[in-house]
């Protein structure tokens, strides 16, 4: 828009747009949200446009007070967004020309909005990756306050949901600090494209101005400036990477929210939803439903969309810049929002449930999940191989299992039946504080491990 309110192309373009492609080109009730960026990457492309002698002093300070008072009205929610700008770019650039004038025009001088909208996107994703990793820490944090509380806390392990092997709930809860940790890292693998500064390649093919992309690449906050302008206007790898990252740690939320959901149920009861995290029935009085962790667990459906949407839209886009695109802000946005209203809601689950520890410890006892404490008692007492090992202990199993036992319950005499070159030490095995204890492989679940791991996680 300029000062007559009209397209900045229309000296080209002679006919009004129709509606119905007026409503679809407009992006602003969407990329509104930039206009922080916008503002500050304007204001350094200004600073070096006056630097290299491309416009003059005053020109340069016409245009930043103008950028500055624009920036106060939106903070004090006193400028209108009109979707007829377009987008927050052509609504800044249409209230600076009401605001000063014609010298207005110079601020889009050696750049294009192709560049601009990128440098915009990425400076926002900047500070959104920032984000995230903040609140993740959080959450890492409040994990480790409840493994703290339950490294003593004896539970079935599960594979395939059926009672495997005993293990600390510590243990269990610690295994989302690795994998919150991961994305942790994806997030800030991000950072390494993110830091490349697009402006300067305009529209294409870069510009014919003696502009100083090295200057604002410092004064923006980036690394370096991009290398090859076609590609850099074409490039949306960075909004992948960070699609990519925000699906998995969906993901990684939603596993948790499922062995939740399942655990408070009324068939397992190892864990207790305090009632700020549940809803009743509009029909059963009885009900208490945990419909938080079911929301984080739906909630992966929308980052997978997200993702495998952007995938689409570049598949076989030729280069460079094409209005396809135009929806790549819209994606990131709502994968954003939904990724950090779900660890909000996870770190509100975390703070708000209890472990029934005797219920844990009751289940655990079922399922003869000594098994193989078992069959390597025999590898190591009796120098059988494992594959023999495992025999004499199904055998075992089988025996416990016609006569209605639990391993425990056996007497010395009843497994010598089977194997009759066992000792009394043999009843140590069942027991499963020392089942866990005697886990210490690196990464094992032995209370010593977990504390160990706890230090660490607490000092990384």
């Amino acid at each position: 828009m300029n000062k007559k309110n009209t397209p900045v192309w229309g000296t080209r373009i002679k006919k009004k747009t129709t509606t119905a492609f007026e409503k679809i080109s407009s992006s602003i009730n969407i990329d509104k949200r930039l206009y922080k960026e916008d503002i500050f990457a304007s204001i350094a492309h200004v600073e070096m446009l006056n630097r290299q002698k491309i416009i003059n002093f005053k020109i340069k300070n016409k245009i930043i007070w103008g950028l500055k008072k624009i920036q106060n009205q939106i903070v004090k929610k006193n400028y209108v967004f009109d979707y007829k700008d377009e987008d927050i770019h052509m609504s800044i650039e249409k209230k600076l020309f009401e605001l000063i004038g014609d010298d207005a025009g110079f601020i889009h001088t050696a750049r294009s909005r192709n560049d601009q909208v990128l440098v915009d996107f990425k400076l926002w994703l900047l500070k959104s990756n920032e984000q995230l990793i903040k609140i993740l820490d959080q959450t890492n944090k409040n994990i480790l306050k409840i493994a703290e509380k339950n490294i003593y806390t004896i539970m079935p392990g599960f594979t395939h949901l059926k009672n495997a092997q005993p293990i600390s709930f510590a243990h269990y809860i610690l295994a989302y600090i690795e994998m919150f940790n991961r994305d942790k890292k994806r997030l800030n693998n991000n950072f390494s494209n993110l830091k490349e500064n697009p402006l300067g390649s305009g529209a294409i093919s870069g510009t014919s101005f003696n502009i100083d992309r090295s200057y604002t690449t410092k004064k923006l906050g980036f690394k370096i400036p991009t290398g090859n302008s076609i590609d850099t206007v074409s490039d949306r790898d960075f909004v992948l990477d960070f699609l990519f990252a925000s699906a998995v740690c969906a993901m990684h939320i939603s596993r948790l929210a499922e062995e939740f959901i399942i655990w408070n149920s009324d068939a397992f009861r190892l864990i207790t939803l305090n009632d700020k995290i549940v809803t009743g029935s509009s029909i059963m009085p009885q009900k208490k439903n945990p419909d938080p962790l079911e929301y984080l667990r739906g909630k992966v459906g929308s980052s997978y969309g997200n993702l495998f949407s952007m995938l689409t839209i570049l598949k076989g886009l030729p280069l460079s810049y094409f209005k396809d695109l135009q929806d790549d802000k819209k994606i990131v946005f709502e994968a954003y929002d939904n990724l950090i209203d779900s660890l909000k809601v996870l770190n509100e689950v975390l703070k708000n449930f209890t472990v029934n520890r005797n219920e844990m410890l009751n289940l655990a006892n079922k399922g003869y999940i000594t098994s193989t404490d078992l069959a390597d008692y025999f590898v190591k007492n009796l120098n059988y191989s494992f594959r023999k090992s495992y025999q004499i202990s199904a055998k075992i199993v089988n025996y416990c299992e016609k006569n209605k036992k639990n391993l425990s319950d056996l007497s010395l005499k009843e497994i010598k039946k089977i194997e009759p070159k066992v000792n009394d030490d043999i009843i140590k095995v069942f027991d499963l504080k020392s089942s866990i204890n005697s886990k210490k492989s690196y990464g094992g679940t032995s209370f010593e491990n977990i504390k160990k791991m706890i230090k660490k996680y607490k000092n990384a």
